[in-house]
């Protein structure tokens, strides 16, 4: 969506920062993996496919009939592009009915990708992808050769355990900084402003900015900070690539919740 592209200039200017501060404390349990056995860029481009892939390869054709398997539920009333979405079935956590998406109108009663991601290779999630384990979920015929191995690679090596990390019931980051958050949030000021408001990423009826996005939705918040936007322009830079920890994505995430909604 585009309404969270205000996220790439605040990884934007805050990658000055990042990459002027030295070396970096190591916050939490998890460090991002990927970047030691992956090819980040690889990474965070599959991360854009599993958001909206038509937006993130040159000349494709957003779908207008629904995705084959879309016909086994009926709980979600979407229809057309947003049933080829990966995080559709799936959820910006990863956790399909077991995550965020196990009740409310996303509600489909697909499975998840995280277990299959813990326990799987990279080619036989690749293969998945192409259909090996249920001819319906064969995405070979609107992803090339090179878009499988972005998104396998993602899987395998982009994604977090956002339960970990995110209290699902009160919808904030656990463990995050709002004073580290905002020194970071100091820099993005320049295009939205002090209180988050300067952009509008909604409608004059019904606006939507910084804080609005961060309080409604925290998953996809920390999804987008950490690989981009898809069709984004200018190109919104990725988290993963820039080298940032999951501590540093929820300080940004707990410092954005505490801008004005409205």
């Amino acid at each position: 969506m585009k309404k969270i592209i205000f996220i790439g200039a605040m990884i934007f200017v805050a990658s000055w920062l990042v990459l002027s501060l030295g070396p970096k404390e190591k916050h939490g349990p998890f460090m991002l993996a990927a970047a030691a056995t992956l090819d980040t860029a690889s990474v965070a481009r599959g991360g854009l496919l599993y958001d909206a892939w038509w937006e993130a390869i040159p000349g494709a054709a957003e779908p207008k009939q629904d995705q084959a398997l879309w016909s086994l539920q009926t709980t979600n009333k979407r229809k057309g592009s947003v049933s080829w979405r990966c995080k559709e079935c799936h959820g910006w956590d990863y956790k399909g009915k077991d995550g965020a998406y196990g009740s409310g109108s996303r509600y489909t009663g697909f499975p998840g990708v995280w277990d299959a991601a813990q326990k799987k290779s990279v080619s036989e999630l690749a293969a998945i992808l192409r259909g090996s384990a249920n001819p319906q979920h064969n995405f070979s015929s609107v992803l090339r050769p090179e878009d499988i191995t972005d998104l396998a690679n993602f899987l395998k090596g982009g994604l977090v355990d956002v339960m970990k990390y995110v209290d699902y019931k009160s919808k904030q980051p656990i463990g995050g900084d709002v004073e580290r958050g905002k020194a970071q949030y100091a820099l993005c000021g320049a295009c939205h402003g002090p209180d988050g408001k300067k952009l509008n990423f909604g409608t004059d009826k019904e606006p939507e900015y910084v804080g609005t996005v961060a309080k409604a939705n925290p998953q996809e918040f920390r999804h987008k900070v950490r690989v981009g936007q898809p069709g984004s322009n200018p190109v919104m830079p990725a988290g993963v690539v820039l080298g940032w920890d999951i501590k540093q994505v929820l300080d940004v995430l707990a410092y954005s919740q505490t801008l004005p909604e409205k």
